[in-house]
């Protein structure tokens, strides 16, 4: 029997499409937990065939876990944002937990066991249950951005969410520095126990593979869902540039749930777009391999799974710049940035010149996917991983009354 358990608890069918970078942290844990680790999750079941509040057996990407959904949500609501708080995913699983508090209970009695959570609105249940817990942060942002989800208009209770998350976790791991920098400003006492932890890539599964240009046509490859923050007006418009400077020798490969066409600026790109939908991971790797760069256009960013992955995949990048990406996108070895500009014309300009610039890079063989690929390597399930599951066996281990010292067990220093 494993001598570990963790509690994950996120509104997820682990057998399900819904796609995004905290689906796609959630699924690694899932499937690279260590061998003295048992993995209990508490999520949604999307195709309704599951008891509510009873332990399934599934298994995914070969590794048995243990699925307790406490909601039904469909693939259509779990990959669209909720138009009412009630009709949210977020709150229908918080209360489907609620509601099957006992039985989640009962399945974490007996043994230790700590929660690792995604989101702050779900911080009181692992207190509910007695358990230490794990907060990951993944976002930042301010209410003044654009984006599409509830916590736009519901600000205020997403900090006093927030706030409440951060106090009560016994270790928080955040995505970027600028989190951090944040959190000494707002919340010494959670920045004192917070450290830089991005999310992970598969540097196997995503291995550097040679490029392909013998057509032609440049090849951009964008996963992920299409939320306002991202900006897809200005990722289709730079896109249509870019495609009348190649004289039409480009095409956009989009892998993802939402629909383009939600957008108007998507009908000038229409034409050389080929949309894939939900894929698994094997698929994703595949499809980013057959492309030449990807793209990111983002007011705001933690740290996109879909960056290390087509990076890890030895495939550059043109880029809207945050901080975050400094280490990653390199002029001259793994793309380059340009700051956003309003109005846009500015920033249309000079990703157009860019990503052209790239793609002669490219067919010049002047642009090395292995190096590419190393840049990532610190960002590996090997490397980062071991420190999360480090921290769950320290807050396991540790004596009641000792999370504090269970917190520092195996602590990188500060921004690690």
């Amino acid at each position: 029997m494993a001598q570990y358990r963790i509690l994950l608890m996120h509104p997820m069918d682990p057998r399900g499409a819904k796609l995004g970078g905290i689906e796609t942290h959630v699924r690694m844990i899932q499937t690279s937990h260590p061998q003295d680790f048992s993995i209990l999750f508490v999520g949604v079941d999307e195709f309704g065939d599951l008891p509510q509040g009873k332990i399934t057996r599934v298994f995914v990407g070969g590794r048995g876990i243990d699925f307790l959904p406490v909601a039904h949500i469909g693939a259509a609501a779990i990959n669209s944002p909720g138009r009412s708080l009630l009709e949210s995913t977020t709150f229908r699983f918080a209360f489907g937990a609620l509601r099957h508090i006992f039985k989640i209970r009962s399945a974490v009695k007996g043994s230790p066991v700590s929660a690792d959570l995604q989101r702050f609105e779900f911080a009181l249940l692992p207190k509910l249950l007695g358990l230490k817990s794990v907060q990951m942060v993944h976002g930042e942002g301010s209410k003044e951005q654009k984006m599409d989800s509830l916590i736009k208009k519901l600000w205020f209770l997403h900090r006093a969410n927030e706030s409440i998350a951060l106090r009560l976790a016994d270790r928080v791991l955040c995505v970027n520095p600028n989190i951090i920098e944040r959190l000494k400003r707002i919340l010494p006492s959670a920045a004192r126990k917070a450290e830089v932890m991005t999310v992970s890539v598969d540097t196997k599964r995503f291995a550097p593979k040679p490029f392909n240009c013998a057509d032609g046509i440049f090849r951009i490859v964008f996963a992920g869902r299409l939320d306002a923050f991202k900006d897809p007006p200005l990722m289709f418009t730079i896109l249509a540039a870019l495609h009348k400077r190649l004289h039409g020798r480009l095409e956009f490969h989009y892998i993802g749930t939402t629909d383009p066409a939600r957008y108007p600026e998507f009908e000038a790109i229409r034409g050389f777009t080929v949309r894939y939908g939900f894929q698994p991971a094997e698929e994703v790797a595949e499809i980013v391999a057959s492309c030449h760069a990807g793209i990111l256009t983002s007011y705001f960013e933690g740290m996109p799974c879909y960056l290390l992955e087509t990076l890890s995949a030895g495939r550059p990048f043109g880029a809207i710049r945050l901080p975050q990406y400094d280490p990653l996108i390199v002029s001259g070895v793994s793309g380059a940035m340009v700051e956003r500009s309003e109005p846009a014309d500015a920033c249309i300009a000079q990703m157009t010149d860019a990503f052209a610039a790239l793609w002669e890079d490219i067919s010049a063989g002047r642009v090395d996917p292995g190096r590419v690929h190393a840049l990532v390597e610190p960002y590996s399930i090997q490397n980062q991983m071991a420190r999360l599951f480090a921290h769950h066996r320290a807050l396991q281990d540790a004596k009641p009354g000792d999370s504090r010292a269970a917190a520092r067990a195996g602590e990188p220093a500060m921004g690690g």
